[in-house]
């Protein structure tokens, strides 16, 4: 059981906490899960960039997924192997590119036939042959948030099954591509299993094609996306997702790769936040409390819900809960109408400053979201290992802030 009190009087309010003994477990679950064939679990750095958490998942043989060449520097730094990092992402920049190839990472997941031909443009002037990986999109419904929606047509990722064949037969003639892999990613937080095999059997049948033409794959990622319960959703067992991506791969030899961001870290993590205030507009009861948007901005960006829990100095005895609290929104300080941890939550009557929020599922595009919007500092994070905490993150302060700017100003 964590103890948010003390950790607030250690470390300050708001907070960022994980437990890495979730972290842990989720990963083995996983790991268990695909143990029947060739696989490499590539954590989703983009869920949870602190470099404890990703040296974390290194040391339990994870490799990584980044979107962006600070990821994959992150990456380098917390010790995961190059040959292990994936680098992924719609937009990336020559220096990206460049920088990714340099760093002989296992191979770069290429979104257009532009991306392809400055890949290939780039090792050539390198003098390497550069591995590649081709996102395909499979135009499928996720049926999850239309923000977190990947793999349909109208979203901007990947490219259709006919151009990837196109790209395939290129790369394969080039002196500079390898073509060794082929990549899928259909949404976030999914929880229905069926898009999924779906994804997996269009993707494997191509591979079929590929390989008839001559063109050899190996490694098949499957990317991320697995749900997890931030409330009451029913959510998809690791074994039954292994299982779906297993059958669709008959006959093929592949290395599965997957990219497992949210399931990973989220229900690991918790942001804890003071109250400030307590308020009434008519009928409209606010509680207002330290943390805000631009700490967790997932409520205000997607209307997400997250489970809040309370932390009184009077707690409730009897457990009769209902009986003595009534609905009010969790606010923040930011000056935004849109700056809310959550709206018309069941809350305590007898709340008042000093005590304590706990915001569940925080593990996953919490901090990494974070901003220093309204010039608030970004909070600490503490890691809980071995029932021990550890300051993982110091707290910003205002000389954080403006550290940038400061010698300019004159």
């Amino acid at each position: 059981m964590i103890d948010f009190k003390k950790l607030i009087e250690k470390y300050g309010s708001p907070l960022y906490v994980y437990d890495f003994e979730h972290f842990t477990n989720q990963f083995n679950k996983l790991k268990e899960a695909f143990r029947a064939r060739k696989s490499l679990i590539a954590f989703a750095i983009k869920s949870n960039s602190n470099l404890s958490v990703v040296k974390h998942f290194g040391d339990l043989d994870a490799g990584a997924d980044c979107v962006s060449i600070g990821e994959v520097k992150r990456a380098l730094k917390a010790g995961i192997p190059n040959y292990k990092i994936i680098f992924s992402g719609v937009g990336k920049s020559d220096y990206e590119i460049e920088e990714a190839l340099k760093s002989k990472i296992l191979f770069v997941n290429v979104e257009s036939k532009s991306e392809l031909l400055r890949v290939e443009g780039i090792a050539k002037k390198l003098n390497i042959q550069a591995r590649i990986s081709i996102r395909v999109n499979p135009n499928i419904d996720p049926k999850t948030h239309p923000y977190i929606s990947t793999g349909l047509h109208k979203n901007k990722f990947g490219v259709d099954i006919e151009t990837a064949r196109e790209l395939y037969i290129f790369a394969k003639k080039s002196e500079n591509l390898d073509p060794v892999g082929i990549h899928f990613h259909i949404g976030s937080q999914l929880t229905e299993l069926e898009p999924i095999r779906e994804a997996s059997q269009k993707i494997a049948n191509f591979v079929r094609e590929l390989l008839a033409i001559d063109i050899e794959i190996k490694f098949f990622d499957v990317g991320g996306g697995l749900g997890i319960k931030y409330d009451d959703e029913v959510t998809i067992e690791p074994y039954d997702y292994a299982q779906a991506i297993f059958g669709t791969l008959t006959g093929l030899d592949l290395t599965v790769v997957m990219e497992p961001g949210r399931f990973l870290t989220a229900n690991g993590g918790y942001f804890i936040s003071s109250v400030l205030y307590e308020k009434t507009n008519g009928d409209k009861r606010f509680v207002i409390v330290d943390g805000a948007m631009n700490d967790l901005l997932r409520p205000s960006l997607y209307n997400a819900y997250h489970k809040i829990d309370f932390l009184t100095s009077s707690d409730n005895k009897n457990g009769d809960q209902n009986s003595k609290s009534s609905k009010a929104d969790i606010v923040g300080p930011v000056c935004e109408s849109g700056d809310f941890l959550g709206k018309d939550i069941e809350t305590p009557k007898n709340i008042k400053a000093g005590d304590l929020i706990i915001v569940n599922s925080a593990g996953a595009y919490g901090f990494v979201m974070a901003s220093n919007y309204n010039s608030r500092g970004r909070v600490a994070e503490v890691a809980i290992i071995n029932g021990k905490d550890k300051l993982i993150r110091k707290r910003e302060t205002f000389e954080d802030l403006i550290q940038s700017e400061i010698e300019f100003l004159n």
